[in-house]
C-alpha cells in the first residue's frame, strides 16, 4: 500500500467521490388469489359439498351454494388466499379424486388459481387491505 493511500485515510479513493444514496424501497405486499372451481357434469351435488366442507371448512349450508354457484355460472370462489396456499388449496382439489356416486366420473373436479379482482375499484390487489378475509371462510 503506497504512503499516499495512508495519508488519505480513505482506501485510494479519490477526494469528493460521489456516495450513493441509500434509496428505501418498501416490500411488494402479496398479491391475492382466488381459488376457483370449474363446472362439469360428472360430478354430483354431494361430492361438491363433501370436499368443500372438508377442503375448504365451510358449512354445509354455504358449500350447497358453491355447488348451485358452480352449477348454475360455470364457476364459483372458494377462498381468497395468498398464492402458495392457493396453490395448495387447488391441488387438493385436484387429488379429491373421482365421484364414486358417477360411474361416468373418471377423476377430480377441475380449479384453478386466478389474481383476485375486487368489485370496488376492478383493480388487482397486491397487498392486505382488509378488502376481504382471505384465509376465512364465510358461513
Amino acid at each position: 500500500m503506497s504512503n499516499q493511500a495512508n495519508k488519505t485515510g480513505n482506501g485510494g479513493a479519490k477526494a469528493g467521490a460521489a456516495t450513493r444514496e441509500r434509496r428505501e424501497e418498501k416490500p411488494t405486499p402479496p398479491q391475492w388469489w382466488n381459488v376457483v372451481l370449474l363446472d362439469d357434469d360428472d360430478h354430483t351435488y354431494e361430492y361438491v359439498i363433501q370436499m368443500v366442507t372438508t377442503l375448504f371448512r365451510m358449512s354445509k349450508a354455504r358449500a350447497l351454494e358453491m355447488a348451485t354457484r358452480v352449477d348454475n355460472e360455470g364457476r364459483a370462489v372458494l377462498l381468497t388466499t395468498h398464492k402458495e396456499h392457493a396453490e395448495l388449496k387447488r391441488e387438493q382439489v385436484h387429488s379429491w379424486g373421482a365421484d364414486a356416486m358417477l360411474q361416468r366420473s373418471a377423476g377430480s373436479m377441475s380449479c384453478v388459481i386466478e389474481p383476485a379482482v375486487f368489485e370496488n375499484d376492478g383493480t388487482d390487489h397486491s397487498g392486505n387491505d382488509g378488502s376481504r378475509g382471505a384465509d376465512m371462510p364465510v358461513d
